[in-house]
C-alpha cells in the first residue's frame, strides 16, 4: 500500500437524559435494549448482532449498506471489546469498523453517566484513528450523535 495515511481525532458528545443512570446503563448493557437503539436505529434489522457485555467481552454488529450508499450490498461491521465497566457510571470500549474486508478505523470510546436531579448527563468521548481516507471524524461524530439520539428516544 503506497503512502498509508492516518487521521487522529477526538470528539465529545453530551446528552441530558430524563432517565436515571441505572436505566441508561441498562440500555447499553442489555442486548435486547441496545439492539433497538444501536443495531436497528435505521429501522432495519442487522445481518448480525452479538453481545457479551463484560470486561474483555466482544460485540459484533454487521449491517448491509443500502442502495442509497456508495457501497450497496457491502457489509459494514463494528467489532467492540469492553475495556472497563463501572455499573451505572462508566463504560470504556475499543472498537474497529470495516467495510467488507477493509478495516477503516479504530477507536477508544468512553461513556460517562452522571446522575442529576432530573435524570442523567451522558458524556461520550471518542478517540479515533481513521485510515486511508475513511469516513473521518465529522461523519463518525454525526453517526454517534444519531445513535445517542436514538438511545434517548428508546429509554
Amino acid at each position: 500500500m503506497p503512502n498509508p495515511t492516518i487521521t487522529h481525532s477526538t470528539f465529545v458528545i453530551e446528552r441530558s437524559l430524563s432517565a436515571n443512570a441505572e436505566t441508561v446503563f441498562k440500555a447499553f448493557s442489555d442486548p435486547s435494549k441496545k439492539r433497538l437503539w444501536y443495531a436497528e436505529s435505521d429501522g432495519k434489522p442487522p445481518k448480525e448482532f452479538t453481545m457479551d457485555f463484560r470486561v474483555g467481552g466482544f460485540d459484533t454488529t454487521t449491517s448491509i449498506m443500502g442502495d442509497d450508499t456508495p457501497f450497496p450490498g457491502t457489509p459494514l461491521t463494528n467489532h467492540t471489546v469492553y475495556q472497563d465497566i463501572v455499573p451505572n457510571r462508566r463504560i470504556v470500549f475499543a472498537y474497529t469498523m470495516a467495510l467488507g474486508d477493509r478495516r477503516f478505523s479504530a477507536s477508544l470510546a468512553t461513556v460517562e453517566l452522571l446522575p442529576t436531579d432530573i435524570g442523567t448527563d451522558l458524556i461520550f468521548t471518542d478517540q479515533g484513528a481513521y485510515f486511508e481516507g475513511a469516513d473521518g471524524p465529522q461523519i463518525r461524530q454525526a453517526g454517534w450523535g444519531t445513535l445517542l439520539d436514538s438511545l434517548g428516544k428508546n429509554l
